[in-house]
């Protein structure tokens, strides 16, 4: 059985945050919870709050044993991009890119 969490429209870019996911699959809870407590990146702070939500989603399931619960999958794909424009010498303007993120965090029993 599976609990499942989803955040949409993060706005932290999705490279970045697929190195982090990386580091966290296959783990167990509370080894997934310490690496994104104590990684830097702002990346690891919004994939610990999926997570924390999956596990949340996951004790209102009955017959979910929490204890035996690990990261079964972590997918994070590209959301819309805000495009914004910053003012450069003599007249230009370039373009800059603000990324998003679509975070799902699916979590089993193991």
């Amino acid at each position: 059985m599976e609990a499942k969490a989803v955040a949409k429209f993060i706005r932290v870019s999705p490279r970045k945050t697929r190195l982090v996911a990386k580091n966290v699959k296959g783990m167990g809870i509370e080894d997934a919870m310490n690496v994104l407590r104590f990684s830097p990146q702002k990346a690891a702070q919004v994939l610990g709050k999926v997570l924390h939500s999956a596990v949340a989603n996951a004790e209102q399931l009955p017959g979910m044993d929490i204890d035996s619960l690990y990261v079964k999958n972590i997918i994070v794909n590209e959301g819309p991009t805000w495009k914004r424009i910053m003012p450069r010498a003599m007249g230009r303007a370039y373009r800059i890119l603000k990324r998003t993120s679509h975070i799902t965090v699916v979590l089993d029993e193991g």
